[in-house]
């Protein structure tokens, strides 16, 4: 998390210090209009600059995964790049179409048409008769952006069309870089703010095309294998899905922990899910499913034993890889599913560390708890099983009563997100540091 707030703040902090230094004193300007016209090129800025990187991270690049902390993470920051998208956008638009509105009412002066001066040189009058076809095209393409960022931070906006209509961002975002080449100062050629704006409006663009072909499979093309559904159970009191698939082409193997991007309907699209087996070359893999949503809880009566599957990845860094010789593991729900994983690859080859797993469930099943105990001891590590209602609530103070030597381990949590934020909160006023509490996102979107 902390990284992918690193990666945005230092995003904005570098178009704001290239934007100050062509605008110095812009802020204390007195000329309203002036003002006006720099902040409108600073919102413009920082919009293009960060759906650039939006755009780079829908394509999956794997490579900056260990930099951000994980695909989750790279998914989170995708979050915050929309929302700040969303708000620069708006003050964008608002900067230009307000004071319009208040000259028509009479409430503001129209002031003077500033005079352009362009060099000499042939390429610029292009530019300027640009200028019109430019400003059209920006301002359908500014309220398309609007409309699809704000469907994309709906959660109740269903995912098969979510994921159909994001991809239009692309060509949303591909006519706003004519707007911005077109639009952007000439003075700003001259200095380090184009070069680099210019930079991020490329590899955007790039980015954008790859998408935009996606229909050929070029985005995580590579990491991607298809499979058959080799066995099918279906938990009623978890309310979850366990599948087991045997992979037809070939699969990089996965580390405990990482998560893939599954197909198992064509018109849904891919979803992502932990893996919950150990990679044994054997070609098999597990995934447990909850019925969190509309579409998850179709799948119990949609997939079926024979049926063809896609899998890409593995993502994600929830790699249980640390210099603590103990850990605590905390999972609430289908947070479970990593450290089942963790478990079974454990069992095959230990790490010597102590470990202890805390699990709390809102739903008991007796034959998945067996499996659970089971797992827990074939791995060594000590389960501490809590179901709600039934046991007190799992809390910070109540973990660290049961494993005195907590201050000696590090923490690793998969669950909701509420209790999440709740237990890393009372356990760093406790003392523990922000690199010991590693936490795989539970929502993606």
């Amino acid at each position: 998390m902390k990284h992918a707030a690193l990666v945005l703040a230092g995003l904005l902090s570098m178009l704001t210090g290239l934007w100050l230094a062509v605008q110095p004193f812009a802020a204390a300007s007195a000329d309203f209009a002036a003002l006006r016209d720099a902040l409108i090129q600073y919102s413009g800025i920082l919009s293009i600059g960060v759906m650039s990187v939006a755009l780079v991270r829908a394509n999956r690049p794997v490579v900056i995964e260990p930099f951000v902390g994980g695909l989750d993470k790279m998914y989170r920051l995708h979050k915050w790049l929309g929302v700040t998208a969303l708000v620069t956008t708006l003050s964008h638009c608002l900067l230009i179409q307000v004071p319009g509105w208040l000259i028509d009412l009479g409430w503001l002066a129209r002031p003077a048409k500033p005079v352009r001066t362009m060099p000499g040189d042939a390429v610029f009058p292009f530019f300027q008769n640009q200028r019109g076809l430019a400003k059209g095209l920006g301002e359908w393409a500014f309220y398309s952006a609007v409309v699809l960022i704000v469907l994309a931070l709906l959660k109740w906006f269903p995912y098969r069309y979510f994921f159909k209509v994001h991809h239009l961002m692309a060509v949303a975002y591909l006519a706003l870089v004519f707007h911005a080449l077109m639009l952007m100062p000439f003075s700003y050629w001259a200095e380090a703010i184009a070069p680099w704006t210019a930079a991020l409006m490329v590899v955007g663009s790039v980015a954008a095309l790859r998408i935009l072909f996606n229909r050929v499979g070029r985005v995580g093309r590579g990491r991607r294998a298809v499979g058959m559904v080799e066995e099918v159970t279906f938990h009623e009191d978890l309310r979850s899905l366990e599948v087991a698939v045997r992979l037809k082409s070939c699969w990089r193997g996965h580390d405990a922990g990482q998560f893939a991007l599954v197909t198992f309907n064509e018109k849904e699209g891919p979803h992502p899910f932990t893996i919950s087996s150990a990679w044994t070359q054997d070609g098999r893999l597990r995934f447990i499913v909850k019925g969190l949503g509309d579409y998850t809880k179709l799948l119990p009566d949609a997939v079926k034993v024979g049926g063809l599957v896609k899998v890409e990845g593995p993502y994600g860094q929830f790699s249980f890889s640390s210099a603590r010789k103990r850990q605590i593991w905390v999972s609430g729900g289908i947070g479970i599913t990593p450290f089942i994983a963790r478990m079974k690859q454990l069992a095959l080859q230990t790490d010597g560390k102590r470990i202890d797993l805390f699990h709390s469930s809102a739903e008991i099943d007796e034959a998945v708890f067996s499996q659970l105990r089971l797992d827990a001891e074939k791995a060594h590590l000590h389960l501490h099983l809590l179901v709600d209602g039934r046991d007190s609530r799992l809390t910070a103070q109540g973990m660290a009563h049961a494993t005195p030597q907590w201050r000696d381990a590090d923490v690793w949590f998969c669950g909701p997100a509420g209790f999440g934020q709740s237990l890393w909160r009372d356990l760093h006023a406790m003392g523990l540091a922000r690199g010991d509490f590693h936490q795989e996102l539970f929502n993606l979107r």
